[in-house]
């Protein structure tokens, strides 16, 4: 196969879109943390993508792209790309024309990204070394294989998801419902905020949030368009597609906070188009425009309620994991099976074209299969690493602040002229270890 440069460049530049949702992500979180909160949490998304992108080159691929073992389609062959040796000079994708290690650079961004995910579930209490081995421990656990299960679109040793018709074209099952249902679970286990939910919790740097949505969605037609692996018409649908879809979605989280609470605010907007993001992800190369439009908006109202379950059942979703990536990737998940049209590239048509509750079925049973793995597995991980190692900070910590208790740092320098690089630092961390 003769390599196909436009092709290769789309995808290696979706590559660097994706990766540019990690930093994009850390903002969004660090903005809606407390002042005292924000370096910890820039630290753990970013920590995130540390650890599993060692994971992905020594394993992680293999298990979610290597051929299934027998025919299960549950796990890739964990040696079959092990350290990706095998990679290197590999011959152009056949019927893509991209090299191999395009499509290993693409995917890694989407691995190191769902597990970053997880962290605005647990924000202002989760030891950093705690998160860092559940990080590693639940990729090789749960994302790796669920990838596996989604992602692999092999005919024969793919994953069980995609071979029994369930559509998801960038990840609403493997990425949102897979994160957003380990965010519950981590947050369960992990217990409530010293205050929570009595004292106010609120975002200490609107900017930031509003920032770091923006990069998100830029980033976001790289994950989307991007999982077309190429520069076609999958690609051009799945592009337009999550450009509206998001915008509607924002307008309809604003239109549901100004009927509920008298005021549209900054925070709902960003907010809104990330629930429009996550929604649009699976649905994006098999809804119309104008479907697009309606699922965004259905996302946009659903998630801005959904965001209140919290104080309903009494768990600590920081930062509001569980209501837009939980709810918005299952909203995104199962109304494909009504929305889709087969003039769409993937050729379907859901129950509003004609199309019966047959692939509403399918895109329950995936939506279903990905929750229920991932809400068992990561419940036993965190009490397993509760028992062993702890993981949570002190109540003293808490109060005073994460990011000095885990980092020695603060993310403000509020009167003073700062300047210094790693010294500087050094020295502000022992000033604050000298007042301990």
């Amino acid at each position: 196969m003769e390599l196909n440069t436009g092709n290769t460049a789309w995808l290696l530049t979706s590559a660097a879109l994706v990766l540019l949702m990690i930093p994009g992500l850390a903002f969004f979180y660090g903005g809606m943390v407390r002042m005292k909160s924000v370096l910890n949490m820039l630290m753990m998304v970013m920590g995130a993508l540390f650890i599993v992108g060692v994971l992905w080159v020594l394993y992680g691929y293999s298990m979610a792209f290597g051929a299934s073992y027998g025919s299960t389609g549950l796990l890739g062959n964990i040696t079959e790309f092990a350290g990706l040796g095998q990679l290197q000079g590999a011959e152009p994708v056949e019927g893509y024309g991209y090299p191999p290690l395009a499509f290993v650079a693409f995917q890694a961004m989407f691995a190191c990204l769902t597990v970053g995910l997880i962290a605005g579930a647990v924000a202002d209490r989760m030891k950093f070394s705690a998160w860092l081995v559940f990080a590693a421990i639940w990729a090789t656990l749960v994302y790796f294989p669920v990838a596996h299960w989604v992602f692999n679109l092999n005919s024969e040793t793919g994953g069980w998801i995609f071979k029994y018709g369930v559509i998801d074209f960038a990840g609403g099952t493997a990425v949102h419902i897979n994160a957003g249902v380990a965010g519950l679970a981590l947050c369960i286990v992990l217990g409530k905020r010293i205050g929570w939910p009595k004292s106010p919790m609120r975002p200490h740097n609107l900017t930031l949030v509003m920032i770091g949505a923006a990069l998100l969605w830029f980033g976001w037609f790289g994950f989307n368009a991007g999982s077309s692996t190429a520069a076609d018409d999958f690609a051009a649908q799945a592009f337009i597609n999550t450009f509206a879809a998001t915008c509607a979605a924002a307008i309809g989280w604003l239109i549901t906070e100004k009927i509920r609470d008298g005021h549209a605010t900054s925070l709902g907007a960003a907010s809104g188009v990330v629930a429009g993001l996550v929604a649009i992800t699976p649905a994006c190369a098999s809804v119309s425009p104008m479907g697009a439009l309606g699922l965004g908006l259905v996302a946009g109202v659903l998630c801005a309620l959904a965001v209140g379950l919290k104080y309903v059942f009494k768990f600590d979703d920081s930062l509001d994991v569980v209501g837009v990536h939980l709810v918005g990737g299952l909203v995104g998940t199962l109304l494909i099976g009504f929305l889709a049209t087969d003039a769409s590239p993937t050729g379907i048509n859901g129950l509003f074209y004609g199309g019966g509750l047959d692939q509403l079925g399918k895109q329950a049973v995936g939506a279903g299969a990905v929750l229920g793995y991932s809400l068992v597995v990561t419940l036993i991980i965190a009490f397993i690493l509760k028992l062993i190692m702890g993981i949570r900070v002190t109540e003293e910590q808490e109060i005073t602040g994460i990011d000095v208790a885990e980092h020695a740092e603060t993310g403000y320098e509020l009167g003073e002229s700062g300047g210094g690089g790693v010294f500087a630092g050094m020295g502000h961390a022992a000033s604050h270890s000298e007042e301990g």
